[in-house]
């Protein structure tokens, strides 16, 4: 199992996580990355994700960056008693996270 797998498989898992602040996407600053691609497992469930720098993020990592505001266009949400990463609803379905290409 490689290391975003097993990143992944430890995010399943939480039931206790602290609510997240949102945090309005719609001023980016010069701080934040885009994530240009993405790695899925077998059953097609994001678990790494690819920055425009070349930053390689576990499911873990990206909560964390996306929490702290790194990111660009994506968001977290409460939901099924743990943090998810989505992309931020714009009405444009080939930027969305599923979407990306795989790296």
């Amino acid at each position: 199992m490689d290391r975003f797998q097993q990143a992944y498989d430890q995010y399943k898992n939480q039931t206790n996580v602290d609510e997240v602040n949102e945090k309005s996407l719609n001023n980016i600053d010069s701080n934040q990355e885009k994530i240009v691609a993405v790695r899925k497992n077998e059953d097609g469930d994001l678990i790494a994700f690819k920055t425009e720098s070349g930053q390689e993020l576990d499911y873990l990592e990206a909560l964390t960056q996306a929490k702290s505001g790194k990111l660009a266009h994506v968001d977290v949400f409460h939901k099924y008693g743990r943090d998810m990463l989505r992309s931020e609803p714009d009405g444009i379905s080939e930027n969305n996270l599923n979407e990306l290409p795989e790296f």
